[in-house]
């Protein structure tokens, strides 16, 4: 019999996240380039496809509130290796759909597993690091949240192009087996906390609630914020989360902790990250249209051209990580991330049909720049004075307002895309109307800087043990005294 050597559990928690991670976001990004072709296989209408996109994201939504007790209750390693393996299956599932129906209730299973895998996994992680390397850990977060938004529609278009519309599914299926089997081998069991009984009555308001809400959001721009079914189904979803929030509040162990808003610290970093995440998520889905509609590019020329941002998310990450954290610690690096993310934006309304497209890709490789500044400092801080049994709640919550604000995101761009029309008739013929996606830009702009004002009620003081420098991480590891920096260090 073959022995393994044991391996250190952040190495095997980081590499078993951050490949379920990379899964679940690039598969957000890389299927809505293959919408089209499989409406024309399928034969339906685009915005009957488009269930294809919302029944994975509804789905995401109502479980996410679960995975927290889950996670506590039997485990987080055996929770994470079960996800992902549901996440696997799906998708090979999603890859042989004979018909739209089948290929629907098969994203919606997915969804199952990607509302487990991204709280579960990031509790683990979170566990697994100490506070004086929860930038590091940050860092690692870094790796499938800069890339997969950006490889997605380049994958997806060469698959589509040049193979089939099946593999941008069936491209999740090694990936998961590998992290299934990596994560079988070298991850050691989580000890199991005791959460208490299922909060049921919360997990059924949170899930229906934030489902409709995600529904409404996706759909609106589509169908029309005016519709009966978007109205209806928006407020429904708000009025349960209502009642959610007054149920919540006298449940002894509830799903969804809302007693954790109370950390200023947790509150502050998570609200920072929606309100970066709202226009970034919404300003890359933007940028795609702008390339191929407004610009007259091809989807893998556009997938090119997006891919600037991935290289400027690592290279921030690297230089925050590594040099300014310990330093100017969250709240100024917040605040100087959003400031760039929204000037990059700002300039995009002034890139017209006549501007050399390199001026586009310097823009997005600032988005991802700035965006670095909110993804590091948000992760690595938020978490830093909330406890290891709040952990999975915390996660939980984070995670769920993230998915949100992506979504958000994308239903706020469109709509004002939408409302000035991205279209317009000069000479009797329809030319893309760029004064429409420019709007777009400036509104994604105006987003980020709220951001940057609400990144000012960050405490670095309450962060200060994440912000250690290196050195004296390195001699932590070594098993000498932690090294905090002294509070007359931060500001």
């Amino acid at each position: 019999m073959v022995s393994v050597r044991p391996m250190s559990q952040k190495i095997a928690v980081g590499v078993v996240y951050v490949a379920a991670l990379f899964m679940t976001i690039m598969d957000s990004t890389i299927v809505n380039v293959a919408l089209p072709t499989i409406g024309r296989e399928f034969q339906v209408r685009l915005d009957a496809v488009d269930s294809v996109s919302i029944g994975f994201l509804v789905s995401l939504a109502i479980f996410i509130p679960a995975s927290g007790w889950v996670g506590d209750r039997f485990g987080g390693r055996r929770v994470l290796l079960t996800a992902i393996a549901i996440f696997t299956v799906a998708s090979a599932l999603c890859g042989a759909s004979t018909s739209l129906g089948e290929l629907v209730g098969f994203r919606i299973l997915q969804g199952v597993g990607g509302g487990m895998m991204t709280p579960v996994g990031m509790a683990m992680l979170y566990r697994t690091f100490p506070p004086e390397e929860r930038v590091r850990a940050a860092s690692i977060l870094v790796v499938p949240t800069a890339f997969a938004p950006a490889l997605g529609p380049v994958i997806g278009g060469l698959f589509v192009t040049d193979l089939s519309w099946r593999w941008v599914f069936y491209v999740n299926v090694p990936i998961g087996v590998l992290a299934l089997l990596f994560g079988l081998t070298f991850l050691e069991p989580f000890g199991v906390e005791h959460p208490g009984r299922f909060d049921v009555p919360g997990f059924v308001l949170a899930a229906v609630g934030l489902g409709l809400v995600m529904y409404g959001v996706s759909e609106g721009p589509l169908k029309g914020w005016g519709s009966l079914l978007i109205v209806a189904t928006c407020v429904l979803g708000a009025v349960l989360l209502a009642v959610l929030v007054a149920v919540e509040r006298r449940m002894r162990q509830p799903i969804i902790d809302l007693k954790l808003l109370r950390d200023r610290l947790f509150r502050s970093c998570t609200a920072v990250m929606v309100l970066g995440s709202i226009p970034f998520i919404g300003a890359l889905f933007l940028v795609a249209l702008f390339y191929q509609d407004g610009l007259g590019l091809s989807a893998l020329q556009s997938g090119l051209s997006t891919f600037p941002e991935a290289i400027g998310i690592m290279l921030g990450a690297q230089l925050i990580t590594r040099v300014l954290y310990p330093v100017f610690g969250p709240r100024r690096i917040m605040v100087g991330g959003l400031l760039v993310l929204a000037g990059a934006l700002a300039l995009m309304s002034l890139v017209g049909a006549s501007t050399n497209l390199w001026w586009m890709r310097l823009l997005i490789f600032f988005t991802g720049v700035g965006m670095s500044g909110v993804f590091v400092p948000s992760q690595a801080a938020g978490f830093a004075t909330i406890t290891l049994a709040a952990t999975a709640r915390a996660s939980t919550m984070f995670n769920g307002f993230r998915y949100l604000g992506g979504a958000i995101g994308v239903a706020v761009l469109t709509t004002i895309l939408a409302a000035v029309g991205p279209v317009h008739l000069v000479g009797g013929h329809p030319v893309s109307n760029l004064v429409a996606y420019h709007t777009a830009f400036l509104a994604a702009a105006g987003i980020a800087v709220l951001g940057a004002v609400v990144s000012l009620t960050v405490s670095d003081y309450e962060a200060r043990a994440t912000m250690v420098r290196r050195a004296k991480r390195s001699q932590a590891e070594a098993g000498e005294p932690s090294l905090r920096v002294a509070d007359d260090q931060v500001a």
